[in-house]
């Protein structure tokens, strides 16, 4: 029996004055990390949350957010990791599908937490600057024992269909991600990890801050992203280990001015996830600062964890590596049989990464689980030395920024205003982001949409990041003849052409 929250305990034991994390104020150790997770802990059983109970958090990239959601771990309930940008609609439906008995979230979030709270008929509590206001006379001496399959968090994911589901990570889960890629990327207590990455998703939150902090290293965290912030902290802090998505290694090479690759002289090791990293990008930032970045892949019903370049062997363009140890990753047909070398099929993932299954969702789970083995919905192929190149993503689906938005959900929120009769959201490449978002749509007669006032109606109803940037207005949309819209049908050459239309004209304009 291990809780995810355990080796916290053993290094503060061991070494309290290590730095753990570091924020925008003094470093915390893991002496500190450990007395303000145990005292959270106290909190919550005072509060009456048990073993088991679904704990809603809502908190940006701060060390305030490793200790509340240790806290949380060692109390023995699990933690349900939400966008800081979510809504209310979003945090009450995570919330009430979840069944979370309360509600924390950074005080600098907004009101949409203290609203779903309300909503939920839950408490909230606001986490302040070093968790003040959260205490106890009794806090935890040790984490709650957990059984291997015990859940630890619920991180809510979905395809392109039908409502986000909340996908099981077990302490098991954490504890092998953390333990494998602690090995991989050959991680000691003497490296500094930086990150801008956000710790409610999978990437920053189990491949980041767990293997980080099981391995008794340093965590440099950046509350919001800002290139030339990264460059800093990373000179700043001597950063040996970074960590990022394919738009933060891009802003960071066009805002180096004054930076050299001596600034990068400590750093052995760069990671990107979250989404396809262009081979420009990559060559140009190795060009300019000596420094190779390394693909993985994984999705957040793997931990975060499928494959990796490794540190040392070839790396090879447009390829995430191979299968990380103790996993195994198959390439798959229709039929169900292994492809042979080359040739493009299904992702199937299979070790101690792969979640328990989807919460409440028995058929969902049976779909994507099987055997032991994980459907990723991801097409991709295996070379003779079994490197993995992923040729497409699962259908529909947007990475913005290296954020998952699944059109579905926004489109369902379309649909809700009143003029729109069809609507259609697709990905359009862009330089920055990798993909926008654009919204086609069919209006009821006689209506017309003025982008800007339409941008603010959506955002009110989703999270900033899901909200389209582009649009286009036909009088139908493109169907096949069941009458379903074939998505792939829609010129996005001409969804972008649009935009820039609207955005020159002197009285409207697409949103920026």
């Amino acid at each position: 029996m291990s809780n995810a929250a355990q080796a916290t305990w053993d290094h503060a034991t061991n070494e309290p004055d290590r730095v753990a994390v570091r924020g925008a104020g003094e470093p915390w150790t893991y002496g500190r990390l450990r007395d303000t997770a145990a005292t959270v802990a106290g909190a919550l059983r005072d509060a009456g949350i048990t073993p088991g109970d679904r704990v809603l958090l809502i908190c940006p990239s701060v060390p305030e957010f490793a200790g509340v959601y240790y806290g949380i771990h060692a109390a023995g309930a699990v933690a349900v990791t939400a966008n800081t940008m979510s809504t209310r609609p979003e945090l009450e439906y995570f919330g009430g599908d979840a069944g979370c008995r309360l509600v924390l979230d950074w005080h600098t979030v907004g009101p949409a937490p203290a609203q779903a709270a309300e909503a939920l008929d839950v408490p909230r509590w606001a986490i302040n600057p070093d968790v003040e206001g959260i205490a106890t006379d009794t806090p935890l001496d040790a984490p709650h024992p957990a059984e291997t399959g015990d859940t630890a968090v619920i991180l809510y994911t979905s395809g392109t269909t039908g409502r986000p589901k909340g996908a099981q990570l077990t302490h098991g889960n954490l504890i092998a991600c953390a333990s494998i890629f602690a090995d991989v990327l050959e991680l000691t207590s003497e490296d500094r990890f930086g990150t801008a990455l956000p710790l409610f998703h999978v990437f920053g939150q189990a491949v980041v801050m767990g293997t980080t902090l099981r391995g008794g290293a340093s965590l440099s965290l950046l509350e919001r992203f800002d290139a030339g912030d990264l460059l800093e902290l990373l000179r700043r802090d001597r950063l040996t280990a970074m960590a990022g998505v394919p738009t933060m290694w891009n802003a960071m090479l066009h805002a180096a001015d004054g930076y050299s690759a001596a600034d990068f002289a400590s750093l052995r090791l760069a990671a990107s996830g979250g989404a396809a990293m262009p081979v420009e990008i990559m060559r140009a930032f190795e060009q300019r600062f000596g420094c190779v970045i390394l693909e993985g892949y994984g999705l957040s019903e793997t931990t975060g964890a499928a494959t990796f370049n490794g540190l040392n062997r070839e790396r090879k363009p447009a390829c995430v590596g191979i299968e990380l140890p103790q996993c195994e990753v198959e390439i798959r047909g229709e039929d169900g049989q292994v492809k042979p070398v080359g040739e493009v099929g299904e992702v199937y993932v299979k070790g101690p990464v792969v979640m328990s299954g989807y919460w409440n969702r028995p058929e969902a789970t049976a779909e994507t689980l099987q055997d032991g083995w994980l459907r990723s919905g991801d097409l991709g192929t295996k070379d003779d030395d079994g490197d993995i190149r992923i040729v497409d993503r699962k259908k529909d689906l947007i990475i913005r920024g290296g954020y998952n938005v699944y059109p579905r959900e926004v489109e369902e929120v379309l649909y809700e205003h009143p003029d729109i009769v069809e609507v259609a959201v697709v990905g359009v490449p862009d330089e920055h982001f990798g993909e926008e978002i654009a919204a086609v749509m069919a209006l009821r007669e006689g209506a017309s949409l003025e982008p800007t006032e339409f941008r603010a109606w959506a955002k009110e109803r989703l999270s900033a990041y899901k909200v389209p940037r582009l649009f286009q207005v036909l009088d139908t949309l493109p169907k096949g003849p069941t009458g379903k819209i074939l998505k792939r049908a829609i010129d996005t050459d001409a969804v972008r052409a649009e935009a820039a239309r609207a955005a020159a004209a002197p009285t409207t304009g697409a949103p920026q």
